[in-house]
């Protein structure tokens, strides 16, 4: 159940960060319609932000300050159903979700949301499955949830389940959102998308690396096209996941302010330090539950 109503009473309430793939590498389509891909997933300091009140039926409800996902596919109550289905819990939980995330952005909002459902209701419910065991509940509901749910930058290989912890400098990033909202399934079942990109050989730093899907995209939503040539202007501008959203690096919160501060009216964004461990991970080792 999905409602507009702000709960009165916030119980526990953790953040369901962002993500930007550096960049994404299409190595081949799978005979199951996956792609083997690889990309390299760092963390922001920013996100969602999701509310559990556990109940003692098994009933999960869902309130939110956006009516924009539709009930059935909702990450937060398939990935709650899904980890009762598993344990056999006989808990339930009422959610709030406040979005703060654009939808259809490829910063990563719905994996993450889901990931962040399965690590605190596993908590509270008190069920203690292992990290690799709830990855393989989450790559069933996303290829980007299992990044989610282990917390560490990494570079993802497979269909995204495959990382390979990495550690780089903090900066400060300046996403920019242009209002169009891309649908992740439709690009990667465009058959004009790249998908014979060879495998890595060498560290990633010292080869030529890009996003399979922005030539696509740009050709589609020119509105993603004119974001990132106007961030061009500033920094060296990229487009994350499958996009809508662009992204700029900076080294100074006040370099990043800059520039969001010229952003015209037509578009939105914000500003976040990256981390290369989930703000959620920190967050759950520091609070009691």
């Amino acid at each position: 159940m999905i409602n507009e109503i702000k709960p009165s009473k916030h119980i526990t309430s953790f953040i369901a960060p962002a993500k930007l793939n550096l960049f994404l590498h299409i190595n081949a389509r799978r005979s199951d319609g996956y792609h083997e891909l690889e990309t390299l997933f760092i963390f922001l300091n920013y996100g969602d932000k999701l509310t559990f009140n556990v109940t003692k039926n098994t009933q999960v409800t869902l309130l939110s300050n956006t009516n924009e996902i539709p009930n059935d596919d909702n990450l937060v109550i398939k990935a709650a159903k899904a980890l009762q289905k598993a344990t056999k819990c006989q808990l339930g939980a009422d959610i709030y979700l406040e979005k703060n995330l654009p939808m259809g952005g490829g910063v990563g909002g719905g994996s993450s949301d889901a990931a962040t459902t399965l690590l605190v209701l596993n908590q509270l419910w008190q069920t203690n499955l292992s990290i690799t065991q709830l990855c393989n509940i989450g790559i069933k509901l996303g290829a980007d949830v299992p990044v989610f749910i282990k917390g560490e930058a990494s570079i993802a290989q497979g269909v995204g389940e495959e990382l390979k912890p990495i550690n780089l400098k903090e900066k400060w990033y300046l996403v920019l959102h242009p209002n169009v909202h891309i649908s992740t399934a439709k690009i990667f079942s465009h058959p004009d998308l790249p998908r014979n990109t060879p495998k890595l050989k060498t560290d990633w730093q010292s080869f030529p690396v890009r996003n399979d899907c922005e030539d696509l995209v740009k050709k589609y939503y020119p509105e993603v096209d004119k974001t990132l040539q106007w961030l061009l202007k500033y920094a060296p501008s990229k487009m994350t996941g499958t996009g809508a959203c662009c992204f700029s690096s900076f080294e100074t919160k006040a370099q990043a302010q800059h520039v969001l501060n010229a952003l015209p009216d037509c578009w939105q964004g914000f500003i976040a330090k990256s981390a290369m461990v989930s703000p959620l991970h920190k967050q759950i080792s520091t609070k009691k539950m």
